[in-house]
């Protein structure tokens, strides 16, 4: 993060909570390079990176990375009344409130984000793949839709970024 950047307690608990849950900047970061690196030749997981800690600095994206925690963790402990704790649980392919939390995210960087977003929640790569196995014990209904869309944000604001140079 820039270092004149000073993060609030949202963005600190946001960041905590990624990492409790299993995600690194890092692992945010692979998706970035996987989304771009055939647009930009000379692309490096520090631009990745960097793109990624900007996305995450955004008030709204911390909501949405709470929020949906949250969610996952009640969901876990099986603390949610029925029919949503059974649906959470499953993540039903029908229920869209994930992905509809997640499109918050995505909206911050225009429209290239939906196609990015769309994409990478279809193919499911590096820790995209973990989120979603069912194997390991824990909810992650909306934790994988949000990492998604933080990929895509950062990968919009890198092409947004990378246009306005080539200009």
């Amino acid at each position: 993060m820039a270092k004149d950047h000073k993060m609030s307690q949202l963005e600190i608990k946001a960041r905590e909570w990624l990492k409790e849950r299993g995600v690194n900047i890092e692992d945010i970061a692979d998706l970035v390079f996987y989304l771009q690196e055939k647009y930009h030749p000379n692309l490096d997981l520090e631009e990745c990176r960097a793109n990624v800690e900007r996305v995450i600095a955004k008030r709204e994206v911390q909501n949405a990375i709470l929020t949906g925690i949250q969610l996952d963790v009640l969901a876990e402990k099986k603390m949610l009344e029925e029919p949503l704790q059974d649906i959470l649980a499953k993540d039903e392919s029908l229920y869209g409130i994930d992905e509809i939390l997640a499109l918050s995210i995505v909206n911050v960087y225009g429209s290239i984000g939906f196609t990015n977003y769309g994409y990478i929640d279809k193919q499911k790569p590096g820790i995209l793949q973990y989120l979603n196995d069912k194997s390991t014990g824990q909810c992650h209904t909306f934790l994988d839709d949000i990492v998604g869309a933080i990929a895509a944000a950062a990968s919009s604001r890198l092409a947004h970024r990378a246009a306005h140079q080539d200009s």
